[in-house]
């Protein structure tokens, strides 16, 4: 589209952008102390999330059950220690699970079509290759080997159409897993996801037309469980190992003399669950789908319980209340949540039905400290703010180089967004962009001498890079009536190559109509040094926002989909700065990456420091 020029008028927004968008105080790794030391800001070094302890749940088990669990730790029979004079009871499960989380039908309609949908991808079921042997990306291992699809499936059907679908489809995975242990489909979270599924759609798996299919899936049911018994206390990643500890508390709720396994999971899951989030209820890892994934397993054990007719442990309860809060706080105004830490935007409807099969009916959370993400609101803007340095290497599952990136929306229209959907990577958008949607250039942020803040490792690990970051809020809301909400934070990321810390300014109208930042880049020693170095800011922009440059190159005009008018524009020391226009691209929830653009201010900075102003404001 044509963009009028009079809506870029660079004389009047260049002395708007060029007068400091926030005073400019050396911001410390000092902590304030108590209320009177912080005045109207909020100042405090920001390092990774801890984990909880299992003290922050407490724990009901008495000395008996520890006695049972420990017996059946050392491999004393389960059923030996549940009936000593009898003989083990008959292997079949003693209840039906009816979870509240339901699954999604277009998918579970597509597996009735004759394909699997695989973050975008369609997968036929003739192709779908379940060996133990093949090199499957991430979101097929999970489908194929955790059985997921089983959730869509039951809620596109009734049982008498959906179980002879799920019972062809179980065949062909035991026929190619005839000996466990082997390839991806056997890993902690893999099996975990697996005999939970079949566990809770029993109906679909066990109730086919072939009588012989029964018992063989009750033997492959029992000799999950078995292998996770061994296998679970040894896996390194947090949520892997809570789905494990999960998936053997289920199998002891439901299948003959399983009170010792339960003893012994909920023992597990108790330690489990204080690892795999912070204080505040985010997760280590600092993913939403993470996040999600959690509250979801949280939701199908606590079903697991009430199908035994058993109280479920506080703790699972607890942890649920705990981590909804974080969840719904980077909501935008779609409804849906951010793209952080290698998620897609999950949509509305996928967030909705999550929390509302948990029961737990909850604000969200203003300041999730832990886990990070700081959120502004004002009018019908969101601003949602990476003020935190990436998860540690042991909590990263597709870890991301984001930190002090932020996206904005307004209304129902996403202005600025980071790329996102690492995690997402092998359905519709293709694994070999992976890594790349995990860089510092793939968020809207910072880039210096073309560098990740964080280095990007294989399979979703992070290396060296930002360590702490500083972070600084001037209050919830206006300190005065049409005063700007302000945030602040710097992080260290580029101190040891570079000797230069990134500090970035922001600063919301009370009307969430205007958007003022600044960049800043400032040397870490006493001394600058000399020389410059390239540098880009980037700003990805949502789908549908169409974007034109004005003819002096210091600013675009961004026409949103919902008929608004936007415009940004440089200020500053960006003289020998250009504004572009370049290609950019943005994985929705369902995986799909749709052609997207970003503005890029490009140029090089002093090894001594420099100020970078901007501004995005709503015309008319």
């Amino acid at each position: 589209m044509k963009h009028d020029p009079l809506l870029l008028d660079p004389a009047a927004s260049e002395a708007e952008v060029s007068q400091p968008a926030l005073p400019l105080p050396r911001v410390t790794r000092e902590p304030a102390v108590g209320p009177a030391a912080t005045g109207p800001a909020d100042e405090e070094p920001i390092e990774t999330a801890r984990a909880l302890v299992p003290a922050d749940f407490g724990n009901g088990s008495n000395l008996a059950d520890k006695a049972l669990g420990w017996a059946y730790r050392l491999g004393v029979p389960g059923a030996l220690l549940a009936a000593p004079l009898r003989k083990p009871a008959r292997l079949r499960l003693l209840a039906t699970v009816r979870s509240p989380l339901e699954g999604d039908s277009a998918r579970g309609k597509a597996i009735r079509a004759g394909h699997f949908v695989v973050e975008g991808y369609k997968l036929p079921l003739a192709e779908a290759d379940f060996s133990s042997s093949a090199r499957l990306p991430m979101p097929q291992q999970k489908l194929l080997h955790g059985f997921t699809w089983l959730r869509d499936l039951a809620a596109a059907a009734p049982r008498e159409t959906a179980a002879p679908i799920a019972e062809g489809i179980a065949r062909r995975w035991l026929d190619a897993h005839g000996d466990p242990g082997k390839g991806p489909g056997w890993s902690v979270e893999r099996a975990g996801q697996r005999l939970l599924a079949w566990l809770i759609h029993a109906p679909l798996v066990l109730s086919g037309e072939d009588a012989a299919m029964r018992p063989r899936m009750l033997r492959a049911i029992a000799q999950t469980a078995r292998w996770l018994d061994r296998h679970v206390a040894k896996e390194p990643d947090r949520l892997g190992a809570a789905t494990g500890w999960a998936a053997i508390t289920a199998a002891g709720l439901l299948l003959p003399d399983g009170r010792p396994r339960r003893v012994y999971g909920e023992a597990g899951l108790h330690r489990a669950l204080g690892e795999i989030a912070g204080p505040d209820g985010g997760v280590l890892s600092r993913s939403p789908l993470a996040q999600m994934q959690a509250i979801a397993l949280l939701i199908d054990l606590e079903a697991c319980y009430a199908a035994a007719g058993r109280a479920a442990p506080p703790m699972l309860r607890g942890l649920m209340e705990q981590m909804v809060p974080p969840l719904l706080a980077l909501r935008h105004g779609d409804g849906g949540l951010g793209s952080w830490q290698g998620a897609g935007a999950v949509n509305a409807h996928a967030l909705a039905r999550l929390v509302g099969s948990s029961g737990i009916r909850a604000r969200p959370a203003r300041d999730a400290r832990g886990w990070g993400y700081r959120v502004v609101q004002a009018g019908k803007a969101v601003l949602q703010f990476d003020a935190a340095p990436p998860p540690r290497p042991r909590d990263a599952r597709f870890g991301c180089a984001s930190t002090l990136a932020f996206e904005f929306s307004h209304g129902e229209s996403r202005l600025i967004v980071n790329c996102g959907g690492a995690e997402l990577a092998g359905g519709a958008t293709p694994v070999r962009i992976e890594q790349g949607l995990r860089g510092t250039s793939a968020h809207s942020t910072l880039v210096l001498d073309e560098a990740n803040s964080t280095a990007i490792l294989l399979a979703g690990r992070i290396g060296k890079g930002v360590e702490a970051v500083d972070f600084r809020r001037h209050g919830d809301a206006p300190v005065r009536a049409g005063q700007p909400i302000r945030v602040e934070a710097s992080h260290d990321g580029y101190v040891a190559r570079h000797g230069l810390l990134h500090r970035r300014l922001l600063a919301l109208s009370a009307d969430g109509s205007e958007l003022r930042g600044e960049d800043l880049l400032e040397p870490a020693g006493r001394r600058g040094k000399r020389g410059k170095l390239p540098f880009a800011i980037r700003f990805h922009l949502g789908r549908g926002v169409d974007a034109g440059l004005s003819s002096d190159r210091r600013g675009a005009g961004l026409a949103l989909p919902d008929g608004s008018y936007w415009q940004m524009r440089l200020g500053g020391d960006l003289d020998d700065a250009t504004l572009s226009l370049e290609e950019s691209l943005w994985v929705d929830g369902d995986g799909r990456p749709h052609a997207t653009q970003q503005l890029v201010i490009e140029g090089l900075a002093s090894r001594g420091g420099g100020r970078f102003p901007w501004l995005l404001k709503r015309m008319g």
